[in-house]
């Protein structure tokens, strides 16, 4: 292939691991990171001109979040009395693309990035981000044993701004086991396939993969009505979720001034993306709820209210999804 100026002409995997070319990647991936920053600012800026949102869809921009996060979590720091700059994010892949990154980049929040291996350790040190501002990369397969002793073991306890949890996995089983830290936002990934009313979870286990519990991959986490349930009980409102149906949004009552306060099924929106597997690995179109719920039908979920184990097919019913 013809070579870049400056180097020579290499095969893609061979200039991908040529010293020169990383640099080369490394700047060109800094420049950009720059300019989506920008743009992320002037959306900010435009916040101040704009109608003030009625509902979360209205106030979405993605910068370095993976659908619309950026511009909900900056929303809500304006709306909410938030009076510590602090964070935790649980489950953050690379951290290139991650819940907290904008308030890092534009906001100087620091905190913790947690997530199992190595990559985002590595993202975090050849980014920059590690000395040109305070996130601190935590590498650990978090269970709700340990998860206490990783924020608290890492300079965090008491107030804090933000927490988000996303680990597709047992994610209520470590909401709950949270108690060394009092976020004022809370940001949970729900599973939108459980429907608006189910108040319903995976049983815990602490080894949990969703890729391993089940081949399509969509037998993970908890329903949005079982997260509302959660907080609720801590003090937390519910405001809403993101519209492409990922994440789920609380702010603690005291600090929500007049942020609408819903019910699960006034704020539950559906999943619009297609993270389903065939048996082979390969992407799976399965749109309609009833075919998504049929492949895991003989599962078990957990009743958060009452602790009784069922299978999906007697946990969820099959919710209209034509909205």
């Amino acid at each position: 292939m013809p070579g870049f100026p400056g180097l020579p002409s290499l095969s893609l995997r061979q200039l991908s691991e040529a010293p020169v070319a990383r640099q080369v990647f490394r700047r060109l991936r800094h420049e950009q990171d720059q300019l989506r920053a920008a743009i992320g600012r002037l959306e900010v800026h435009l916040m101040d001109v704009r109608p003030r949102p009625t509902r979360l869809a209205d106030a979405e921009f993605s910068v370095f979040s993976q659908y619309g996060e950026d511009g909900i979590i900056q929303h809500l720091v304006r709306e909410a009395k938030v009076e510590h700059t602090t964070f935790v994010e649980i489950g953050t892949g690379d951290y290139s693309e991650s819940n907290t990154r904008f308030l890092v980049e534009n906001d100087n929040w620091r905190g913790l990035a947690v997530n199992g291996g190595d990559d985002h350790v590595r993202f975090v040190a050849s980014s920059g981000l590690g000395w040109r501002h305070d996130v601190e990369p935590v590498s650990a397969f978090v269970t709700r044993d340990n998860v206490d002793a990783l924020i608290s073991d890492h300079g965090l306890t008491g107030p804090i701004g933000l927490l988000s949890m996303d680990v597709d996995g047992v994610d209520y089983w470590l909401l709950d086991a949270i108690t060394v830290v009092e976020p004022t936002i809370l940001v949970a990934e729900y599973n939108a396939l459980f429907g608006p009313d189910a108040r319903v979870t995976v049983p815990y286990d602490p080894a949990f993969v969703n890729t391993e519990a089940h081949w399509s991959a969509t037998y993970f986490g908890a329903s949005l009505g079982a997260l509302v349930h959660l907080a609720t009980s801590r003090g937390y409102r519910f405001v809403g979720c993101s519209s492409n149906g990922v994440n789920a949004f609380f702010v603690k009552d005291e600090a929500a001034g007049d942020l609408p306060a819903l019910t699960a099924r006034e704020g539950f929106r559906e999943g619009r993306y297609l993270t389903a597997r065939n048996r082979d690995g390969s992407p799976a179109r399965m749109r309609g709820v009833g075919d998504r719920l049929r492949v895991i039908a003989d599962l078990p979920l957990v009743d958060v209210t009452n602790g009784e184990q069922r299978p999906v097919a007697e946990a969820v019913p099959v919710w209209d999804d034509a909205r």
